[in-house]
């Protein structure tokens, strides 16, 4: 028969990797060998979950026309976003707009940015709230969030791609994807909280001097979380998974996604998230960053962005460490440089495939987009030059709504005009040549056309730097110079995915060993966007990320301050170790003799003293 401990590393090994076998339903196992039942939770790890299924949204379907009908909603009405503190609903005399990307004549929702009092009280409200949300069982959370995936699933599925379809301009796929992945952190989430309950120090059952035990608690303070415009799903992700850990959080959303993001937050409080959990508190950057650098309460930050404000976000960290009451956790992901590397024996279709829609999907706006493709000589002009330019021509950038359309405008103004001057650089670059695309119009929304970009230098700062734009790098390598470029990919493209193509074994080993350690997730033969939840955890380290793996226990990790518990049944009542040869009787006869001396001693110092009184320094 196992030992509890045994069985949890083979339930976990089981459950984990790579099946996520898992009980989504599992009812409580509660110890009796601790007096203290109630610290600890442990659950029954027997069921199957597996990651959403992604709907099609066929013609004439039910969810089509569900759909449309979320569409129009949407469309014919200005949704009203507050800042929600504790349940209470606020407003700002400022009053903003979020518009459609592709049209922007065309308002969505209006809002306003907290100010540094409402920001304030919002702390004070969320540090209140987490006292009782700490202590709230466990499996009253899993309910919670259980709730939660199958009212996105369902209830607000439709609403909540339709604002992301028009607020955020993904296409219908890209939003089914963003949604449904969404689920997944909800519905897979508690399966790793439960494999993590189940952990228990080693307990020596032959013995039984005592009882370890380990209870997760929530982080001391609050935690603030700072979410991007491209993923609804990640922004829900950054805000719950510490709450869900037992924290309590401030959710300061995209502007670029306001509206997908309340619909996330009305979906979790229907769940049952109490008030003050998650606060909503929608804020000018620069504003929110700087009022909860400053708490002394501040416990973490979760981020999701560019590596520069994650930067910015650790040096304001860094300035009043002095001034925390702990050391704040800062999680933090940037995207980087990702890239396709194709070795002369990759099959050509499947690359110029995956490399189209990792490029270009989204207009390059994920944090995963490809952003630099590395061909050899070999392939380059025969077989993959031709298609890859044909193709790109021939995407339609338009609408996010139409069914046709590949991709749509660029998210808002400032993204606009930094890839506009991007462009303009490629232009002037004596290095670098577009092969395709390279135009851009912001008459009526933020257009850019899918751009191929031929690059003769790797020092060239195109090949270096997060474009974070529908703009492909291309660079063209000699097949006897293929060790000498994996080198330098490896040295200047430190990004959150990367992937090689080649059906010749020694090379992808060879790869495996090049790209170590400069991308988090490494892909074969399969373009860099599409991860999943469970299936590929994403994260990267260097100056790209903290490579905390979100869609992975690690990252629930992050946010619980672990508590163990050692129960003595047996205690000490000996202080001396048997080596030392020191019975009860000698310690007793040992300490009257000491106290015996200590008496004389006295004594005699006293009669010393009253002879060289008059000698006594003053």
């Amino acid at each position: 028969m196992m030992s509890r401990v045994a069985h949890g590393i083979v339930s976990n090994m089981r459950s984990i990797l790579p099946k996520l076998e898992a009980s989504i339903k599992g009812g409580l196992s509660v110890r009796t060998t601790s007096k203290k039942t109630d610290l600890t939770e442990h659950f029954m790890l027997d069921d199957e979950v597996a990651n959403e299924q992604l709907r099609q949204y066929e013609e004439g379907s039910r969810d089509r026309l569900e759909l449309e009908s979320a569409l129009l909603g949407v469309l014919n009405r200005v949704e009203h976003v507050p800042i929600v503190i504790n349940g209470q609903e606020f407003q700002s005399k400022e009053e903003l707009q979020q518009v459609l990307p592709y049209d922007i004549q065309q308002p969505i929702a209006h809002y306003g940015h907290a100010h540094r009092i409402l920001i304030r009280m919002a702390i004070d409200k969320s540090l209140e709230a987490q006292v009782m949300w700490d202590k709230t069982k466990l499996s009253d959370r899993i309910d919670i969030w259980e709730r939660a995936a199958d009212l996105i699933a369902g209830k607000h599925r439709y609403n909540i791609i339709a604002a992301t379809m028009l607020g955020q301009g993904k296409t219908l796929r890209q939003a089914e994807m963003d949604v449904a992945e969404l689920v997944d952190f909800m519905r897979i989430n508690p399966v790793f909280l439960r494999e993590l309950a189940n952990y228990e120090p080693y307990n020596d059952m032959v013995n039984g001097d005592c009882w370890n035990s380990m209870r997760l608690r929530g982080l001391s303070g609050f935690v603030a979380a700072i979410s991007p415009f491209n993923f609804t799903g990640i922004a829900g992700n950054l805000a719950y998974t510490p709450a869900l850990m037992g924290n309590s959080v401030l959710w300061k959303p995209s502007d670029s996604a306001i509206l997908s993001n309340y619909f996330v937050f009305l979906a979790m409080r229907e769940a049952g998230v109490p008030d003050g959990v998650v606060n909503f508190v929608p804020a000018e950057e620069t504003t929110f960053a700087s009022v909860v650098a400053q708490h002394p309460k501040l416990a973490g930050i979760n981020f999701t962005g560019t590596s520069s404000v994650l930067k910015v976000l650790w040096q304001l960290v860094a300035q009043n460490i002095n001034y925390y009451e702990n050391y704040p956790r800062l999680v933090g992901e940037g995207g980087g440089k990702n890239f396709h590397f194709v070795h002369p024996s990759a099959d050509p279709k499947t690359a110029v495939a995956c490399t189209i829609r990792a490029a270009f999907e989204y207009a390059g706006q994920k944090c995963s987009s490809c952003s630099m493709l590395y061909v050899p000589e070999s392939l380059w002009e025969g077989h993959i030059r031709e298609p890859l330019l044909r193709i790109t021509d021939s995407l339609l950038v338009g609408h996010a709504t139409y069914c046709e359309c590949f991709c749509s405008a660029v998210i808002n103004r400032r993204a606009y005009d930094r890839i506009y001057m991007w462009l303009r650089y490629i232009v002037q670059s004596p290095s670098c040549q577009i092969l395709a695309g390279g135009t851009c119009d912001k008459q009526h929304g933020y257009f850019v056309d899918p751009t191929v970009v031929q690059i003769t230098d790797l020092d060239n700062i195109i090949c270096r730097e997060e474009l974070l734009a529908p703009i492909l790098g291309v660079y063209v390598y000699p097949d006897d110079k293929l060790k000498e470029t994996m080198e330098k990919v490896a040295k200047i493209n430190h990004g959150l995915i990367g992937s090689v193509f080649a059906t010749d074994e020694n090379f992808i080993e060879e790869a495996y060993e090049a790209f170590r350690f400069n991308v988090g997730n490494l892909n074969v033969n399969d373009k860099s966007t599409g991860s999943m939840v469970g299936q590929q955890p994403f994260g990267a380290g260097h100056m790209t990320g903290t490579s905390d793996k979100l869609g992975s226990p690690h990252s629930l990790l992050r946010w619980t301050s672990p508590q163990v518990i050692k129960e003595s049944y047996k205690p000490h009542m000996n202080i001396y170790y048997p080596y030392m040869n020191i019975s009860e009787e000698k310690q007793g006869i040992k300490y009257m003799r000491r106290d015996l001396n200590e008496m004389v001693s006295q004594d005699e110092s006293s009669f010393e003293d009253a002879k060289n009184e008059d000698n006594r320094p003053v």
